[in-house]
């Protein structure tokens, strides 16, 4: 064979494989990372996400950036990281709607919780409270329940909306408790908490960082936690299991997942940048300041084994309930 047609078959080899070995070795990340929020910029749950994603994305070495996709209680960015490119560069800060609740409560789903995400880190959770107009003369949840049996569809709650978790939090509590308190569903949390405080419904459950400022200033009374563990910001508050509905949790958490059948390498690369952005000081005290619970374990199994108890739980009530959205 001529030196020339050797030349010339290397460089075709090399063309062949190069190219394919270049890729194989492509280190995660080698681009822009999506954190996609599927809710509206502004709101709490987007604050979190922003402040998370760039310390991750400075252990991971790039720039993590934050899109809102927000529409049908999270379902739309659900669908939209569901169907993306299971690489790691498009995930999604996802809380108890879509991971969850969504699944039993939505007609057309184009999604499912368990099937369609790759688990990638746990959270934590931020608990939700009773709460009460200091006119309700109950102070405690067995006071409520018995009140609310000798007075029939006179006690009601507010909700910032049908299918909210401030919504399902009062129909797992009538069904634990066997009462028949009347829901009142508002367009949001805002317009809810003022009618709250009005006197015009007589209680609620909303999370704890809303609600504490009006408890410190006894405009609303704190029955009880809806959640598995007492809050570091109100220590001396009993949860509702604990008042005698074992197992009563209503917190919405929080999980960072990703497209179905992403890499474990990737999967434990974002895993590891998350959980050391949780770590940070700043973090930290961002977490205690809103009251939202760290997860004692935050590797992706846990994430899925939690999130296939919830969506059984909600399934329960929500069937039960024949609560059904379009």
């Amino acid at each position: 064979m001529s030196t020339s047609r050797i030349y010339a078959l290397a460089g075709l080899l090399a063309c062949l494989v190069l190219p394919g070995a270049a890729v194989a070795a492509d280190p995660f990340p080698s681009e822009i990372v999506k954190l996609v929020v599927p809710y509206p910029p502004g709101g709490p749950t987007d604050a979190l996400a922003r402040r998370l994603a760039q310390g991750a994305g400075k252990k991971l070495g790039t720039t993590i950036v934050v899109e809102n996709k927000a529409g049908a209680n999270g379902n739309i960015g659900a669908e939209y990281v569901a169907r993306a490119k299971p690489d790691g560069y498009t995930i999604m800060f996802g809380t108890s709607g879509p991971l969850a609740i969504n699944a039993s409560m939505y007609k057309k789903l184009g999604y499912q919780p368990e099937t369609s995400f790759t688990p990638i880190m746990k959270l934590g959770h931020l608990p939700n409270i009773l709460v009460v107009n200091p006119r309700l003369p109950v102070k405690n949840v067995q006071e409520l329940i018995s009140y609310a049996k000798a007075n029939p569809e006179k006690v009601t709650y507010a909700s910032s909306g049908t299918g909210a978790s401030s919504h399902l939090a009062g129909v797992l509590f009538n069904s634990m408790a066997g009462t028949h308190i009347l829901h009142v569903p508002y367009k949001g949390t805002g317009p809810a908490l003022n009618d709250l405080l009005g006197g015009q419904v007589s209680m609620a459950f909303t999370d704890v960082l809303t609600a504490l400022p009006h408890i410190r200033d006894h405009k609303l009374n704190a029955l009880g936690l809806a959640a598995g563990q007492r809050s570091k910001a109100l220590p001396d508050l009993p949860t509702i299991a604990e008042q005698g509905l074992d197992g009563y949790d209503v917190s919405v958490f929080f999980g960072i997942v990703g497209p179905a059948g992403m890499p474990e390498q990737v999967v434990s690369s974002l895993n590891d940048a998350f959980k050391t952005a949780m770590a940070e000081p700043d973090m930290q005290a961002t977490l205690a300041s809103q009251g939202i619970v760290e997860a004692d374990k935050k590797t992706p199994e846990e994430l899925a084994r939690f999130i296939h108890s919830e969506v059984k739980k909600w399934h329960e009530v929500i069937t039960n309930a024949s609560i059904t959205l379009d």
